[in-house]
């Protein structure tokens, strides 16, 4: 009685454990699957890149816009006239903001009109 009762135990056991193994070579069967689909996905996604590159490299040559801004710009050459020297900048305008202000940026927003007076003030005569 003993000897039936450990063999179904044993038998019991080897169908449990065939049942264990049958799962696991199932899952890793999926995931193996999951793997192949992912890698497919991958090169797909690394050809539409090498294909937006490729575009890009087109796009951004600059003979192209170069004839784009000729044909669509209507840009004249700059002539040496047209350069300012130095000496006629303005002056630079006293400091808008007082020195021991922890957040000079801030001031400026919270009070645009600074600005307001530091550019009427700064601007050549005849200019306003």
């Amino acid at each position: 009685m003993m000897m039936r009762v450990l063999n179904l135990c044993v038998i019991g056991a080897l169908v449990l454990a065939a049942a264990d193994v049958y799962t696991i070579k199932f899952e890793s069967t999926r995931q193996a699957q999951r793997v192949a689909k992912l890698r497919a996905e991958i090169w797909r996604e690394r050809d539409a890149v090498a294909v937006l590159r490729a575009e890009w490299a087109k796009l951004d040559n600059p003979a192209r816009i170069q004839g784009l801004a000729r044909r669509h710009l209507r840009l004249i050459p700059l002539e040496a006239g047209q350069i300012d020297p130095l000496d006629n900048l303005p002056e630079r305008p006293a400091d808008l903001v007082p020195v021991e202000e922890s957040d000079p940026i801030g001031t400026v927003l919270a009070n645009p009109q600074i600005l307001d007076r530091s550019a009427s003030s700064s601007m050549p005569a005849g200019t306003k």
